[in-house]
């Protein structure tokens, strides 16, 4: 079970966008890395490529960012947190927001 998940409200917790929040787009675990909207805008040079409709030119993107450099904010108490997890006594596993202990959805 991964800390950070696909729709989740994140903070920025280093590099040039601290401070910043957005919700998460796309998880890449393998690469530990996040999409978050608004974020780390990139610039992107596009070519047209034949008669698909394309958007050509300059584009702007969101490029991605290292789960290290994020924190998850708690919905409950509303600031960045670490994550942990408690295991019920059906067997089910939950996210623990680890300053108010609130479960995080």
């Amino acid at each position: 079970m991964n800390k950070i998940r696909k729709g989740d409200m994140v903070q920025v917790i280093a590099g040039n966008e601290r401070g910043k929040r957005g919700e998460v787009h796309t998880v890449m675990p393998k690469k530990s890395q996040v999409i978050i909207s608004g974020i780390n805008l990139v610039k992107k040079h596009q070519k047209r490529t034949g008669n698909v409709r394309t958007q050509a030119g300059i584009i702007e993107r969101e490029g991605p960012v290292d789960m290290s450099k994020i924190a998850l904010v708690c919905k409950n108490c509303g600031k960045p947190t670490r994550v942990g997890f408690k295991i019920f006594e059906d067997g089910s596993k939950s996210r623990v927001c680890k300053k108010c202990g609130e479960i995080a959805q």
